[in-house]
């Protein structure tokens, strides 16, 4: 499993999770290339189905920044967020999956080391875990 490369989506606010993706591209800091970013206006647009389909897409992670609690421009967008991945790891681990494929995670725009240590860890934690596809699972295991 060691040529295994997990793709992972991560939902980012536009005004905080997002600028720090830009802020860290502009830092130049490193991090995997396996982390694909859908920007949205704010977490609290983001929903539980739409957690899955990235799944359901070939996504091996899934992770949502938004902006710190209680610093959301949009209020309670990222407290609604939270909520909607509580739920989607409970589901995920009744079908079968570990819950530690979805995580949330909070940012301010300022935080791009940390946006690109959130990548790094994501990356590690879902290689650990392997593949969610069985075709890709028996793949990985052959090489």
């Amino acid at each position: 499993m060691t040529d295994f490369e997990p793709k992972i989506v991560a939902f980012c606010c536009n005004f905080c999770a997002f600028a720090a993706a830009d802020l860290a591209g502009a830092m130049r800091l490193q991090y995997p290339p396996n982390v694909r970013i859908v920007r949205l206006p704010c977490t609290g647009k983001v929903d539980a189905l739409h957690l899955l389909k990235a799944f359901e897409s070939g996504a091996d992670g899934v992770f949502v920044a938004g902006c710190m609690e209680g610093e959301c421009h949009f209020l309670e967008g990222n407290l609604r967020a939270r909520k909607r991945v509580a739920y989607v790891k409970r589901l995920i681990a009744e079908v079968g999956l570990e819950p530690e494929r979805v995580e949330m995670f909070n940012l301010s725009s300022a935080m791009g080391g940390r946006f690109a240590e959130i990548a790094e860890e994501m990356t590690a934690r879902v290689k650990r875990l392997g593949p969610t596809v069985p075709a890709r699972r028996k793949e990985a295991a052959e090489s």
